[in-house]
């Protein structure tokens, strides 16, 4: 192999998940010795591709080469026989066993696992402790010291430093400055600019599946869409910014609202209106700090952040899942202390979470899914009053739910399992919807028949909390936006005028020009 040949590559990689392009054509290089970014705004196809490099997935199009060679994986043990090896932003470890378990099934041996976690001071640790019962933190730890343990040549860390100390991150790039030192190489993908320009060498920046920049040490940023010079040394983290967004950003389209956006910006909530659900001074460790903010009745208050910027904790807060540290919570004015989200659901606060099979029973059929909440007692889920019935078929005629696979939840489409999870409120009723990222993964048609949901619910009183990971999103049905960073509110924006490049701006913790 000669010195110029990337270590790892892509040629025209392509990926498409039914009619959702994840990846078009990308080309990607990963030399020896260098730590390479890959950037992007989230759906930007970042973790496709590293689960492409990974094994996890098959590209529909393209190869992937290292050393030269093209390689054809079909699971991730080939990726790890030719020295690839991956820290996926979820732990990938099995909960219910201890650690030794998990490294046993990864036939890694304890000494090698053990000298990383001296590497990050984790000596202490104990391997029999079952994997559910440690903090995210020391888990990112574990599978990075059980990735590293398999010596590999190419290290591929997708968000690796958004969950750990600030220590534990100082220790990650003292690791990737003696990796690069012996010739092997790692790829980052990071939301935090200011570690691109700290530890890399190179940055690929990637939009809607496609490359649009490479940033290269001593010569101007090559762009494929727009125009952006400098160097990984004095490039601005506003530039790189506006790579990952493009030139051509500006309003967001307003054509694919529902009709009412106008209208109801005008009327947004203001402080004068009754106050539904509010948080003082919330805290939780490190991943939520001193949050306060108040939602109206009949608003959509949306919430933007990064991966791993404490809106999960947040959300677990606000749902009962979690008790804070310090803080209150307060429902209709009175202060709340949940001891489970079934206290929240008395009060009329429920959540639809991220995951839809977190809240689904998928071996069930749509009609006991949708009345779950209305019984407190397993027997009762197969006898459903009449009344009851009657509500069950209002909520899927008003979702359009496809009832064709009606037996088991399972067998439905994604978008069809994310309206079962939003239907079984409208059926048990409630006050307040806490909403992470509904529409995830789902299709356009569904993704508009929810966001026309969300604004009838609103329209008849609901206060509605939205996290989303889909910028495009806020504007077609937000009032206000709150954008976070670092577990902290860093800014507030009117979501009417809150573009892509104003809310990607603030959520990397800087300021938004006026």
């Amino acid at each position: 192999m000669s010195e110029s040949q990337p270590l790892l590559a892509t040629v025209k990689v392509a990926k498409s998940y039914g009619p959702v392009v994840a990846l078009r054509e990308v080309e990607f290089a990963v030399r020896r010795g260098e730590v390479h970014a890959l950037l992007g705004a989230n759906g930007a196809g970042k973790s496709t591709l590293v689960k492409i490099l990974a094994g996890v997935h098959t590209a529909d199009a393209g190869t992937v080469h290292v050393d030269g060679r093209a390689m054809q994986f079909h699971d991730p043990v080939d990726a790890m026989a030719v020295g690839i090896a991956t820290v996926f932003q979820d732990p990938a470890l099995i909960p219910d066993l201890t650690v030794r378990q998990n490294l046993q099934l990864s036939e890694i041996k304890d000494s090698a696992f053990t000298h990383w976690l001296e590497w990050f001071d984790l000596q202490a640790l104990d391997l029999d402790a079952l994997v559910r019962d440690l903090p995210l933190e020391t888990l990112r730890v574990v599978d990075l010291a059980r990735a590293l343990a398999r010596d590999p040549q190419v290290l591929l860390l997708d968000e690796i430093t958004a969950a750990l100390t600030a220590d534990q991150a100082e220790r990650v790039f003292a690791l990737l400055t003696d990796w690069r030192k012996q010739g092997r190489a790692a790829v980052l993908i990071t939301h935090r600019l200011a570690e691109v320009r700290r530890i890399c060498d190179r940055a690929t920046i990637l939009r809607d599946g496609r490359n649009v920049a490479l940033f290269e040490p001593n010569s101007a940023a090559t762009v494929a869409n727009g125009s952006v010079t400098g160097t990984m040394q004095d490039v601005d983290e506003h530039e790189l910014v506006e790579a990952m967004l493009g030139a051509d950003v500006g309003e967001l389209e307003k054509s694919d609202a529902p009709e009412q956006t106008s209208q109801r910006q005008s009327d947004s909530p203001t402080s004068s209106q009754e106050i539904a659900f509010a948080v003082q001074g919330l805290n939780s460790g490190d991943a939520v700090r001193e949050i306060s903010f108040e939602l109206h009745r009949g608003e959509i208050l949306g919430l933007v952040a990064l991966e791993g910027q404490g809106q999960e904790r947040l959300f677990s807060l606000l749902s009962g899942d979690r008790q804070p540290s310090d803080g209150e919570i307060l429902v209709d004015g009175g202060q709340r202390r949940w001891r489970a989200p079934y206290d929240a659901v008395g009060d009329g606060v429920v959540l639809i979470p991220g995951d839809r099979l977190l809240t689904l029973l998928p071996n069930l059929s749509v009609r006991q899914n949708l009345v779950v909440p209305l019984f407190s007692r397993i027997r009762q889920w197969l006898r459903i009053p009449a009344d009851e019935r009657q509500r069950v078929m209002n909520a899927i005629d008003r979702l359009s739910i496809d009832t064709r696979a009606a037996s088991q939840v399972r067998r439905l489409s994604g978008g069809n399992q994310q309206k079962v999870a939003i239907g079984r409120w409208l059926v048990a009723g409630f006050r307040t919807l806490l909403c992470f990222d509904p529409t995830r993964g789902i299709d356009v048609q569904t993704k508009r028949e929810i966001y026309a949901l969300l604004r009838e619910l609103a329209a008849s009183g609901a206060a509605i909390l939205l996290y989303t990971s889909e910028l495009a999103e806020i504007p077609l049905v937000c009032d206000r936006v709150l954008i976070m960073h670092d577990g902290r509110i860093v800014d507030e924006q009117n979501a009417a005028l809150a573009t892509e490049a104003s809310l990607l701006t603030a959520a990397h913790g800087l300021e938004v020009p006026a």
